[in-house]
């Protein structure tokens, strides 16, 4: 018991960084995640078939092809092409625009469930379609994509272990470091997965939260 108190003190503030440092990569990632996934969902849905084969293409790419690899290519691949980005950047666009193309397909599919007579009346009385979308639309599918879209965030939380790879000291790496330095992996890695339980239960639980307040107003 007295090695755990040592190790808390010892490595605690670490593990506390990075759990920070996760995070800011997840919330950042979201947002991304969200403005990608928008802009994808709507383009399927667009009168131009430019925008809807750009839309496919991307969504087509990015669930056809690992994270991982997508990482890679972002991070080791664009300074090739002269854009040089810091692993954290990189790492939030690339985890940003995976994630984008599965919330895309999620918001699709609400969009799909919001009947279109609805968008016909508010045309109909004087609504332009952006505030058709932003007043009657979009707050419905909101409420029926909500679990999917806590689904996709709490597995976006957990893919920033992935961003390890590319020096993003965080939850993952930190541990890594302490194990080459004290050969301990099943206690560090222990506590890596610990930590990773209370930051998705902490996301579950606010997502549960909203899902209450959501059907109180319905």
């Amino acid at each position: 018991m007295s090695q755990l108190f040592v190790d808390i003190a010892l490595y605690g503030p670490g593990f506390m960084r990075a759990a920070w440092l996760v995070l800011w990569l997840t919330v950042l990632t979201i947002i991304v995640s969200w403005i990608c996934g928008l802009a994808a969902a709507l383009a399927q849905r667009s009168d131009y078939r430019i925008l809807r084969g750009i839309a496919g293409f991307y969504i087509w790419f990015i669930r056809g092809t690992p994270a991982l690899v997508q990482i890679f290519i972002i991070y080791f691949g664009l300074p090739q092409l002269g854009i040089r980005l810091s692993p954290f950047t990189a790492g939030v666009i690339a985890l940003g625009v995976n994630s984008g193309a599965y919330v895309a397909e999620i918001i699709r599919s609400g969009l799909s469930a919001i009947h279109k007579g609805q968008t016909e009346s508010a045309l109909a009385i004087g609504f332009s379609h952006a505030q058709t979308m932003r007043t009657i639309i979009l707050p419905q599918v909101f409420r029926i994509i909500l679990p999917s879209i806590t689904n996709e965030a709490i597995s976006t939380l957990k893919n920033t272990s992935l961003l390890s790879a590319i020096t993003v000291v965080e939850l993952t790496l930190y541990a890594q470091t302490l194990i080459s330095a004290t050969f301990r992996p099943f206690d560090f890695y222990i506590a890596v997965a610990v930590i990773y339980l209370a930051l998705t239960s902490v996301l579950t639980q606010l997502a549960n939260w909203l899902e209450r307040r959501y059907a109180r107003l319905s």
